[in-house]
């Protein structure tokens, strides 16, 4: 054992030295769930856990010890504590590491800096991982409340990941949060400390509980930043239908499906309202969606362009709905404000889900706007 100012660090000799990790103060098993390869059990052990657990129950170890917050409450650059579930972990590329962590709440939404004009050649990503996950990870995600990409910073690295597990609550201490294309995530950093929590705790109780009053409500399914309602500027023919989660959609266990869902449009191609219909007049144009779970690309075309933008209506019109669509900034004589960040405002629509590949229907799967006016 070594101190250093008023720390106390136990040092690791690997000739030498060896460790067993056992479960904490709400523990009743008596094997450690991690063990160096030198590791030999005795007898005393037991004691020496049990004198422990004891203690650390009766100890204030926590007090002083701020609040961790939700997902809903980060901020971005600050160094926060946060209390949540890891989901997954995986290698996103050669030697990073991404862990992937959700507490049921939703992450505040953030202004798109992008430029319209970039969208067709850099396009906003749909997720912060280079590839895509398979269909059958996704399906293991929860399908309400954000799931927070967590850098593990290399410094870090050796140190954080072989203590993480799936499945278990944990408080990350000092972790950074920050954004990056528009969507939120956090770096562990060497700084950063970890520590479980059992299952017994009261805030995980807290959380679970909050998540399946979301699961089961009619409503709180919408991302909790647009109670008590999104904006107006959208109307659906599907008043009474309730609203599910983009991760509900892209899980969803049928390929052809419709949905209705709360969402910000992201971006949009082609951004010029000159060039929303082809030249034989047909709308079709990209559009990105995200929500508190996810991002994807969904279609208007024809006939649901039709509706959506109610007919063909001038340019100028147009560009109108499009900017109030895409939260773009304007000026108090209605024009556009250049380099300006934008916020999408929560806007309704319906989707509904379609193949390409009859041999393939999964991964041709798209998706399509319908049955949605956009409001002048």
């Amino acid at each position: 054992m070594k101190t250093h100012g008023q720390d106390v660090n136990a040092v690791f000799n690997k000739k030498f030295s060896s460790f067993a990790i056992f479960e904490g103060k709400y523990g009743e098993d008596f094997s450690p769930y991690q063990v160096s390869s030198n590791f030999r059990p005795r007898d005393q052990d037991k004691k020496f856990v049990k004198d422990l657990r004891k203690w650390l129950a009766d100890s204030e170890i926590d007090k002083g010890m701020k609040e961790p917050l939700s997902l809903r409450e980060i901020r971005e650059g600050e160094r926060i504590d946060l209390f949540c579930k890891i989901l997954h972990i995986c290698e996103v590329t050669k030697d990073e590491w991404m862990v992937f962590v959700w507490d049921g709440t939703d992450t505040p939404p953030v202004s798109i800096q992008t430029m319209l004009e970039d969208e067709m050649d850099n396009p906003l990503p749909l997720q912060l991982e280079s590839l895509p996950f398979s269909r059958d990870i996704l399906c293991t995600f929860p399908t309400v409340g954000t799931i927070l990409r967590v850098i593990v910073d290399q410094g870090s690295e050796k140190l954080s990941l072989h203590l993480l597990k799936v499945g278990k609550w944990v408080r990350f201490l000092k972790i950074i949060c920050e954004v990056h294309a528009g969507l939120w995530r956090g770096v562990l950093m060497p700084s950063t400390k970890l520590r479980y929590m059992p299952d017994e705790d009261l805030l995980v109780s807290q959380r679970q509980r909050f998540y399946d009053e979301r699961l089961f409500s009619k409503w709180e399914r919408m991302p909790l930043s647009s109670f008590p309602w999104p904006s107006r500027i959208t109307e659906t023919d599907y008043e009474h239908v309730p609203f599910v989660t983009l991760m509900d959609v892209v899980t969803h266990s049928e390929v052809t499906a419709k949905f209705k869902c709360v969402v910000r449009v992201a971006a949009i191609v082609p951004w010029r309202a000159e060039d929303f219909c082809s030249p034989p007049g047909t709308y079709r144009m990209r559009l990105t969606l995200e929500d508190p779970t996810a991002r994807i690309h969904a279609f208007v075309y024809a006939e649901d362009g039709e509706k959506f933008f109610e007919g063909y209506p001038p340019v100028d019109v147009l560009k109108r709905k499009r900017n109030k669509l895409l939260g773009i900034a304007e000026s108090d004589d209605g024009n556009e404000i250049n380099n300006a960040p934008r916020n999408p405002p929560w806007v309704q629509c319906c989707l509904k889900s379609y193949y390409l590949v009859k041999g393939d229907v999964w991964g041709s799967r798209r998706y399509r706007i319908f049955g949605t006016r956009l409001a002048t």
